[in-house]
């Protein structure tokens, strides 16, 4: 499993995304960044970032590696 946290990005956020694989957790940033942020425009070096923050989820524990 995969999460980003958004916190990691933007101060003081709470918006996490998690899924199987990494595409999906930054389709689902993406889309976050769209409709509740307004971003009309997601560059690549955003998108790098969001990747970059990215972490391997234990789903027995729920601990990050």
């Amino acid at each position: 499993m995969k999460r980003f946290d958004s916190g990691t990005l933007i101060p003081g956020s709470t918006w996490k995304a998690e899924a199987e694989s990494e595409a999906e957790v930054v389709r689902r940033a993406v889309e976050n960044l769209r409709n509740f942020h307004g971003e009309t425009e997601v560059r690549p070096d955003m998108v790098e970032r969001i990747k970059e923050r990215i972490v391997d989820v234990d789903t027995n524990s729920s601990t990050k590696h």
